[in-house]
């Protein structure tokens, strides 16, 4: 008898083991999927912030040689980026938030059950939304201006200042390949060629207007 009810006492502990791996398996993949989502929001708003600050500070560059009309170029870009960022994600995520508020409602009308507490910790925060665009645009569009900031010979900053950028975006797209399990090599090559792109075409037409006498 005390050998039977020691092996139903071991099969308990073991089943109870067995729930618990599993259930902690499940709330980490949960918890992983939210914060791919939330990664790759970031990483996204970091390469925008990194290309679009870059390719002003270019663009400045193309015209005026001294350091300090681009770092304030840059510090403006960053500025301006992530407010708008902000304000943006702000409006976009506000919308969202009405659009299900108001789908609660209509099923209480309809005499659904609605669990209030889980409903509304899903619910999405438009300020912490806002904060973390803005944020992810800030840290991406340092890159440049720190590239930028300590070198005061005009060759070496631009080239130091495309070095940075460069390095930053194989980062990106790297890590975006990794969160959308994408192939990685062209993730890379993607991301780099069009922030060249975007650097290349800023300069080149700054350029151009500059040397016209417009």
């Amino acid at each position: 008898m005390a050998s039977l009810n020691n092996n139903q006492a071991k099969f308990d502990l073991e089943q109870q083991s067995s729930t618990i791996t599993t259930l902690e398996v499940e709330t980490k993949d949960f918890d992983y999927s939210k914060r791919s989502q939330w990664l790759r929001a970031a990483v996204l708003g970091a390469n925008d912030g990194l290309v679009s600050t870059a390719s002003l500070m270019m663009g400045v560059g193309a015209v005026k040689q001294d350091i300090k009309a681009m770092i304030l170029t840059g510090f403006a870009g960053l500025v301006a980026g992530a407010c708008s960022m902000a304000i943006g994600e702000f409006v976009s995520v506000y919308s969202q938030l009405d659009i299900e508020v108001a789908q609660m409602k209509r099923e209480k009308e309809r005499g659904r059950e609605v669990g209030d507490g889980e409903e509304k910790e899903s619910l999405p925060n438009p300020l912490q939304a806002a904060a973390a665009s803005a944020l992810a645009f800030s840290i991406g569009a340092m890159v440049p201006l720190l590239a930028a900031f300590f070198i005061s010979d005009y060759k070496v900053r631009v080239g130091a200042v495309v070095a940075a950028v460069s390095f930053a975006l194989v980062v990106f797209g790297w890590f975006g390949a990794v969160l959308g399990k994408a192939p990685i090599f062209r993730s890379i090559l993607r991301v780099l060629i069009g922030g060249w792109v975007a650097m290349s075409i800023t300069f080149g037409l700054t350029k151009l207007i500059g040397t016209s006498g417009l």
